[in-house]
């Protein structure tokens, strides 16, 4: 058993093509004993998922196939290969006691097949060659099955794609009509500037990166020549999304996690990966092999690793208080989708240009399509995604938290909600949290209306039907302003929260602390940040909240500087100003550049510490 910070991958300089095969095996290689019996399995089985036991091995199973299916397409070979090809012959065979088993609809061994499908489109001659006739059979019966169920509306209708493009390779009978009729519902997801949503109005997430635009242009490489419009399309697409995803990340290799499934980790870069092996160059090489390294690279410092050596579920920790229904124990395999460049051969320009950093970018990047405006502070490496949130919600876990917060930071994570009772519990960060004086919460969960644009983010929301809140966001770094206007025919509390700031370093050693708590501010210093909020208007009052711990994803302790208030029945004005420093270095100079706000019966004008003018808003 290794302590997490000295597991292999951590000291791995990831430079050459070499390294970054050896990062696969440091990864996957201690998932080995975990083997079932007939080796159609990797059963962790540390905790449950939606889906059965087995169902759940298959899964960890299948997501090796990620990262091991390029290393072996790129002439690497690995010591997990031939319990794989065990693994697969038993799992497909209806008679072994290990077969993986008939499909219902939508079942979540569909999103598994499609590994099998990319493996038969890669390394036909290891993964399909060796088979009897009777296996390969057995092989294609399994996976036909999926063209025979009901599919999920969103990304999942590429693993349809991708199974039947398998079969279509080894010369099996496969499903054109399902085919097609998946790739043309996938089209109407496409909204403008690179970006789909997942689904019809779906969130715009990682899963247009490292699923829909991922599945793309792999379609794109196999189908240059049968399909070449379709996959000039989806090259089209990828690099006009690329000019905005750029801006997601940092220049140490952090990005902003934003949405669900962020358990999957380094599959935020896996989009890179895909657009290197598709051949396309929204950027130079270098800047994309950048991206993808220098992220694999920061996510390798983290401790994910369970003392094992394999992954846990979490963010930047174990951590199943922010994990998905649908996340089993070897779920965050999915991560290896990033490994997709090892496919490619020692000679391709990939591993041959040399690393560069990030190129120049924006301060302020307005991405309509996501409802978001990313700003960045490259002096200290921090970016931060406005949100409006949107018109519609699901019941994905932790939806609220993980799509309507109004603002996300690659630095100060974000919190979910640890239980129900409490501005503890429910971990409140950077969101306004309602109540009738019970205790019990409201946030933003879905909108009426929103609006993006360069100066100002709007959302009118309603957590009551009875009750309408307005809020606009003017983006910025280190400040940015709040105003929420609540109509309500309830008598309510109010706590609007700041950015959540980690109390521990990486030792676990707790930082020294400087705290705030004043008529007007709230606000906290350690040694690696600081974060406050201070009331321009209203008649909050600031404190200092301590969130049950393991509710951020980045920080397993935290501090949130928060705005409590009393609203009466009627309309109420609070105008908030929100601080969050990544540097401590920059705190006092940072800190004096607080905007003001000037409030009179007609109009709140917003001035920015010049005293120049930024947004009136007339009421």
């Amino acid at each position: 058993m290794l302590p997490e910070a000295l597991h292999p991958a951590s000291r791995n300089p990831l430079q050459t093509r070499g390294e970054l095969e050896r990062a696969f095996t440091e990864i996957c290689g201690p998932l080995r004993p975990y083997y079932s019996p007939g080796r159609a399995r990797i059963d962790l089985k540390d905790a449950g998922a939606a889906y059965p036991p087995a169902t759940a091995g298959f899964e960890t199973f299948s997501r090796v196939l990620w990262g091991l299916v390029p290393l072996m397409a790129g002439g690497g070979t690995s010591e997990l290969w031939d319990e794989q090809l065990a693994g697969i012959r038993n799992g497909t065979n209806p008679e072994h006691e290990e077969y993986w088993g008939d499909l219902n609809d939508y079942d979540q061994r569909m999103v598994e097949m499609a590994a099998l499908g990319v493996a038969l489109c890669l390394i036909p001659g290891h993964i399909w060659e060796p088979l009897t006739e009777q296996e390969r059979g057995n092989l294609t019966s399994w996976l036909s099955q999926i063209n025979d169920k009901k599919i999920w509306g969103c990304n999942w209708l590429f693993f349809l794609v991708l199974v039947n493009l398998g079969l279509k390779n080894v010369g099996m009978p496969f499903n054109q009509t399902r085919m097609n009729e998946c790739l043309d519902e996938l089209d109407t997801y496409y909204l403008s500037d690179g970006w789909y949503a997942d689904g019809l109005n779906g969130h715009c997430d990682y899963y247009g990166p490292f699923a829909i635009h991922y599945y793309g242009l792999f379609y794109a490489k196999q189908m240059e020549k049968a399909d070449p419009v379709r996959a000039q399309q989806y090259k089209d697409r990828a690099v006009q999304f690329a000019r905005d995803f750029i801006h997601w990340f940092s220049a140490d290799g952090s990005a902003l996690p934003y949405g669900r499934s962020l358990a999957y980790r380094f599959a935020q870069s896996a989009f890179w990966s895909a657009a290197v092996y598709a051949g396309i160059e929204p950027f130079p090489m270098g800047v994309m092999k950048g991206l993808l390294l220098r992220n694999l690279r920061w996510w390798f410092r983290q401790p994910i690793f369970r003392p094992d050596g394999t992954l846990s579920v979490g963010y930047t920790y174990p951590n199943l208080v922010m994990a998905e229904n649908y996340n089993a124990p070897g779920s965050a395999y999915w991560a290896m989708k990033s490994f997709l460049p090892l496919a490619l051969h020692a000679d391709h320009p990939f591993w041959t240009a040399e690393e560069l950093p990030l190129p120049r970018l924006t301060t302020k990047s307005v991405q309509k399509p996501p409802h978001l405006v990313i700003c960045r502070e490259e002096d200290s490496r921090h970016v931060l995604a406005f949100n409006s949130g949107h018109l519609s919600s699901n019941e994905h876990t932790h939806t609220s938290a993980k799509y309507e917060k109004f603002v996300y930071s690659n630095v100060f994570g974000f919190s979910v909600p640890r239980a129900e009772w409490g501005l503890a519990q429910g971990a409140f960060d950077s969101t306004l949290a309602l109540c009738e004086g019970d205790n019990l919460y409201r946030v933003k969960r879905k909108c009426e209306t929103i609006a993006v644009d360069g100066s100002v983010v709007y959302a009118e929301w309603k957590p009551w039907t009875n009750v309408t809140v307005r809020t606009w966001l003017l983006p910025g770094t280190p400040w940015h302003v709040r105003i929420h206007c609540v109509d309500s025919e309830r008598v309510l509390d109010a706590a609007e929260g700041g950015f959540a700031l980690g109390l521990e370093g990486p030792s676990g050693a707790s930082y020294r602390q400087e705290k705030t708590e004043g008529d007007a501010e709230a606000a906290l210093k350690v040694d690696w940040g600081a974060s406050g909020i201070r009331v321009l208007y209203g008649t909050g009052k600031p404190q200092l909240i301590y969130p049950n711990s393991n509710t951020n994803l980045i920080h397993n302790r935290t501090a949130i500087p928060t705005v409590k208030a009393s609203l009466p029945i009627g309309r109420s004005w609070m105008v908030h100003a929100v601080y969050g420093e990544a540097s401590a270095d920059r705190y006092s100079v940072s800190r004096g550049m607080a905007p003001t706000a000037e409030v009179t019966d007609e109009q709140i004008v917003i001035y920015r510490c010049n005293g120049s003018e930024q947004y009136r808003l007339m009421k």
